[in-house]
């Protein structure tokens, strides 16, 4: 009986068309768990087993991927791996708690240390861009160690070879439109966990993803724990932001060679600036990843903005070295009223915090665009430009 359940989990996934609604509908013998914010993912509590379903965030109805996270020892290996009925149905099988796992991306990184699940880092790409500490330390260990974190290169072109030789028990992999696929990695035989929450439409429903990462990695009370004080963090200082009747706009970001990528107007970080009761020009946008945009169209679009934030690796931390980069950023009233805001994130761990903790930046964008507000952490990533 139990071998027929796991048999039908999968094959709810093959239905054509399938909505996340409807597999919650028509599962039997299942518990969904609720999930008050992330729109691309459903988690479905079965008896020995949780099925996680990830929305297609590029085409609505579809099905990204789907998994079965089996806890280790309740399941024989031979039903999951030799029996030729479940290797035809479209899902991966995920042993739980993972403790071997390589990571492309610096906030997966950090999360794990969240979540006290730090051990089961054996691998990253993109090593120099990391701004951890404790990973930085342990790269710098013999592989041979343990501890060791090895540097897997770099994201676009992992280096296939040491995370062979890492025998990691998942890849955690952030997925791409029109990508083509993941190349060799998808031949390696190792589970790709695609790290799809970038693509939620509000900043709670990308933290909400936490959820799956704790029961992938053995730790769901603690990531429980950890995104209902996010959320009642991120649930305080919106009620903060409604005392305010000022009205202010943002624009983010600088042109990098001949175009200036801007958040789109269902991106978290648009969600972020309405939560902080700040307009912001592109909201009208329909996309949750970012424009590809010209500088006279964001300078037509934002140039009356109040504010200016902008992120950056040490250069350019001045005025001037934002003129010296293009000479046009003089136009916007935010440079001439001096209204720039940066983040060093070579300095500071944005890239690693903001994903899984976005009151912290919410508590930045409310110090910049409401200063008068009380009750503030003092400003975390951003500063004043000089």
């Amino acid at each position: 009986m139990y071998k027929i359940l796991l048999a039908l989990a999968f094959i709810g996934n093959l239905l054509i068309g399938c909505t996340i609604a409807s597999i919650n509908r028509t599962s039997d013998g299942g518990d969904t768990i609720a999930l008050r914010y992330a729109q691309q993912l459903s988690l479905i509590q079965y008896k020995g087993y949780v099925q996680a379903t990830l929305a297609n965030p590029w085409k609505e109805g579809a099905v990204l991927h789907s998994y079965v996270l089996v806890p280790k020892g309740r399941v024989g290996d031979s039903l999951l791996q030799h029996d030729a009925q479940l290797q035809a149905m479209e899902a991966t099988v995920v042993r739980t708690p993972i403790v071997h796992a390589v990571a492309f991306t610096t906030s997966h990184c950090s999360l794990l240390y969240d979540l006290h699940a730090q051990q089961a880092l054996s691998g990253v790409c993109d090593l120099a861009y990391i701004n951890l500490p404790d990973v930085q330390r342990r790269a710098k260990l013999r592989p041979k160690d343990t501890a060791a974190v090895v540097d897997c290169g770099s994201s676009m072109q992992p280096d296939v070879e040491r995370i062979i030789q890492l025998h990691p028990e998942v890849l955690l992999v952030s997925p791409f439109e029109q990508s083509g696929g993941f190349g060799k990695l998808a031949t390696l035989n190792i589970p790709i966990i695609e790290t799809a929450d970038y693509m939620e439409t509000s900043a709670l429903g990308r933290a909400e993803w936490m959820k799956f990462y704790g029961l992938l990695f053995g730790r769901a009370l603690q990531a429980n724990a950890l995104f209902a004080q996010v959320d009642s963090n991120y649930h305080a200082l919106m009620a903060k932001a409604q005392q305010t009747r000022e009205k202010i706009s943002a624009f983010t970001e600088r042109k990098m060679g001949s175009v200036w990528y801007v958040p789109g107007g269902r991106s978290t970080i648009a969600q972020l600036l309405r939560d902080a009761r700040v307009t912001y020009p592109f909201a009208d946008d329909t996309h949750s990843g970012s424009l590809a945009l010209s500088f006279e169209t964001v300078l037509n679009e934002a140039g009356n903005s109040d504010i200016w934030l902008i992120k950056y690796n040490h250069h350019p931390n001045t005025r001037q070295a934002l003129l010296a980069e293009e000479a046009g950023y003089a136009q916007f009233k935010a440079f001439q009223r001096g209204k720039v805001f940066g983040c060093d994130c070579a300095a500071v761990p944005y890239y690693e915090e903001v994903d899984f903790h976005p009151d912290r930046l919410l508590n930045d964008i409310l110090q910049i665009a409401h200063p008068t507000l009380n009750g503030l952490a003092p400003l975390r990533y951003y500063h004043r430009i000089k």
